[in-house]
């Protein structure tokens, strides 16, 4: 069996099954935006002279995190296109 083979029938999933899975996979990015942008808070009320700089990084981790709900939504697609 080729390699090819393995991942036609890795990809050979139920759509429905797919579907579910994107939304749990929705559910980590979903609750990592939520902790960064809170600890940016948190951090501006502690020090609101840094704001600039955890603003910064702020934008920078969320969208590291939205890539990995995006490459879910790519997955989700390829598992309901085969």
């Amino acid at each position: 069996m080729s390699a090819l083979q393995i991942a036609q029938d890795a990809a050979n999933i139920n759509p429905g099954l797919a579907a579910i899975g994107y939304g749990l996979a929705a559910i980590g990015p979903g609750i990592g935006v939520g902790l960064i942008f809170s600890s940016v808070i948190s951090g501006t009320a502690r020090q609101p002279e840094a704001r600039g700089v955890l603003l910064g990084l702020a934008w920078t981790t969320f969208a590291i995190v939205e890539v990995l709900a995006l490459i879910g939504f790519v997955v989700y697609f390829i598992a309901t296109a085969a």
